[in-house]
């Protein structure tokens, strides 16, 4: 069975107007330029009244050798979001209110993706030796290359929001 290890964990959390669409498309494009293949594993809308409720769940997986592979899950919790008309430059922008807007993301290193080292327990063995004595400086590479990919794309969803919204709290 492949080896998981969870790298880093990071969150986003904003509160203030929007335009939703906008930050989803910008996310997702930014997760499949940066190679990644993505699944929208769970879409989950509630309407309560005039706002809506928000949960969203992405697994993206991106193959960096063939022993090595990272995978990054971002869950989105939105609440109260509420289609709202916002002056902006003296201009009226369609926009969303977020009471809150959340994500977290969550950075994953994968050894042995393909279970090649998974057939008998001699090649288990022989995994353990190569984990610890052959490619240990390898290993701490691909947890920096998780480690920047997870907050590389924490800062560009920031950076986004400060540009494009009217912000009251961006975590």
């Amino acid at each position: 069975m492949a080896e998981k290890d969870v790298i880093l964990k990071e969150k986003v959390k904003f509160v203030g107007y929007a335009k939703f669409n906008d930050l989803y498309s910008y996310a997702f494009d930014w997760v499949k330029g940066e190679g990644y293949k993505i699944i929208e594993d769970t879409y989950t809308e509630k309407v309560k009244g005039n706002a809506k409720d928000l949960e969203i769940v992405w697994k993206a997986s991106k193959k960096i050798t063939d022993y090595f592979k990272v995978e990054i899950e971002f869950k989105w919790r939105i609440f109260g979001m509420e289609d709202v008309e916002v002056e902006v430059d003296g201009k009226k922008k369609k926009m969303n209110k977020f009471v809150e807007l959340g994500i977290e993301i969550k950075g994953t290193l994968v050894k042995d993706f393909a279970n090649q080292w998974n057939v008998s327990g001699t090649t288990k063995f022989f995994r353990e030796i190569y984990n610890k004595y052959v490619i240990p400086g390898r290993t701490v590479q691909m947890e920096e290359k998780v480690e920047k990919d997870v907050q590389d794309f924490k800062e560009e969803v920031k950076a986004f929001l400060e540009l494009t919204g009217k912000k009251q709290i961006v975590l």
